[in-house]
């Protein structure tokens, strides 16, 4: 099964987050299929906090994709924000 869901990066106590596409079955930040964005909780300022190809998660979900939780509220977020914008 595939699913879209956060791969962690960054160092101690400053976490950074990948939005990928993956396996199921392969681990957090192992092999993944596609990147779809970024999603940074510590940014502060002029720092961007998230960064989401829509139209590409929209086509893994299209495909059958689970997403997990924490990347449905992102994806919403985007929405919200790509609404705002136009």
């Amino acid at each position: 099964m595939v699913k879209i869901r956060l791969s962690r990066g960054g160092a101690k106590k400053q976490p950074y987050y990948h939005i990928v596409v993956t396996d199921s079955r392969s681990r957090r930040d192992g092999r993944n299929i596609e990147r779809v964005g970024f999603f940074n909780p510590v940014a502060q300022g002029q720092e961007e906090r998230l960064r989401l190809d829509t139209g590409r998660v929209e086509h893994w979900i299209n495909q059958g994709a689970q997403v997990s939780e924490r990347v449905q509220h992102l994806v919403a977020e985007a929405r919200k924000a790509n609404q705002a914008a136009a």
